[in-house]
């Protein structure tokens, strides 16, 4: 893959400008997305991801805060088009057979 810099030192853009965590296949937005979802700190997100470095971790963070509005939007996207999938896909056997148990609503 094509990488260009950025002003962020850990953080490349592969050629379709996704931003990732240089040397690795962390893409930010999942970095963020775990940060959001389950409320990490830099150091829990150090712990989850061991190979990443604190500088990484912090270079990552520091890239979101400073495209927060497209990354953001990006999120956004990215769940709509898993939720219409979702939809699509409609009730899978399993949950119809834990719904008919009544171990699920």
């Amino acid at each position: 893959m094509n990488f260009t810099a950025t002003q962020h030192k850990y953080i490349e853009l592969n050629e379709n400008d996704v931003p990732y965590v240089a040397g690795t296949t962390m893409k930010v937005i999942e970095l963020v997305s775990g940060q959001i979802a389950f409320g990490w700190s830099p150091e829990e997100i150090k712990f989850q991801h061991p190979y990443l470095s604190m500088s990484q971790i912090h270079s990552a963070l520091a890239y979101y805060w400073d495209n927060k509005e497209a990354l953001d939007a990006d999120m956004q996207q990215r769940f709509e088009k898993v939720e219409k999938m979702r939809q699509e896909a409609g009730e899978t056997n399993l949950t119809k057979k834990l719904r008919a148990k009544g171990l699920i609503k």
